[in-house]
């Protein structure tokens, strides 16, 4: 079965991270500065985007607001992945107190919901893009840890793996030669579910004021400033939201293909 690449979510995500990093090196206008003369202004041929309340343009905070909010969805959810891995695997191979350690760690985090538990962390700590990115992480490994560990031990249980054991080969290269492969592809699955989720949680954080807060901007803290705008200016919350929806749309389906993709190959694996 053909899987088919999806072509456009692609050149979206390709389009928002190139004007997110490369837009202000073509649009020159200033995220911070005030307009008295612009307030609240629609869309128009001066600001593509509109104005604000304050009015500053809303294409060039939307332009500085996405670096922070990919910055953010990225790190996080590299991390993320990242912790998932390395845990998931050690859980599936070792096996053992490992194990049982992993199940406890990952029972006590599931135990609160992922985005209460996000609240509770950061209304002790002033938000940044390090500590959201820090926090984010740290609420959303356990789904990758558990996935990676559930492959984990039917790799272990494979006849080379014994062989390898018994040949005395060390823990470290096998883990790093022939798991980590094989693993790779639900790695980046994971990665590329976790970045709109990170995203996701960072607009719902800074929507209620718990975020980036001012100077900074995000897209989730831009939507937040324009709510209660909305009845009069829906552009304010429109376009970043717009933004959000597109970002997490776009990842989602390549996650999709990336699924696919990982499930033809194991299916292969499985036949041959």
């Amino acid at each position: 079965m053909e899987v088919k690449i999806p072509k456009i979510s692609i050149g979206i995500l390709i389009f928002i991270f190139l004007l997110s990093f490369l837009g202000p090196f073509i649009y020159h206008t200033s995220p911070y500065e005030f307009n008295k003369e612009a307030i609240l202004q629609a869309p128009s041929l001066a600001h593509p985007l509109g104005t604000d309340r304050l009015g500053r343009d809303l294409l060039a905070r939307v332009i500085k607001g996405g670096q922070v909010s990919i910055i953010i969805g990225v790190g996080s959810a590299f991390i993320a992945s990242l912790i998932g891995l390395v845990y998931g695997v050690f859980a599936g191979y070792l096996k053992g107190w490992w194990d049982k350690l992993f199940v406890l760690i990952v029972d006590l985090f599931l135990t609160f919901p992922t985005f209460f538990l996000l609240l509770t962390l950061v209304s002790y700590i002033e938000a940044s893009s390090l500590i959201l990115i820090i926090v984010i992480a740290l609420t959303g490994w356990m789904g990758t840890a558990r996935l990676i560990r559930a492959q984990a031990y039917q790799i272990s249980s494979q006849p080379f793996i014994k062989v390898l054991k018994i040949a005395n080969v060390s823990n470290f290269k096998i883990v790093f030669k022939y798991f980590l492969p094989l693993l790779a592809p639900i790695f980046f699955v994971s990665f590329s579910f976790g970045v709109s989720g990170a995203i996701l949680a960072e607009s719902g954080l800074s929507y209620l004021g718990l975020g980036i807060t001012p100077p900074n901007m995000s897209w989730g803290s831009i939507l937040s400033s324009g709510k209660s705008v909305m009845e009069i200016a829906w552009w304010v919350s429109f376009f970043p939201g717009l933004f959000i929806f597109l970002v997490t749309f776009s990842l989602i389906q390549v996650s999709d293909y990336l699924q696919q993709i990982s499930n033809l190959k194991e299916s292969a694996v499985a036949k041959s």
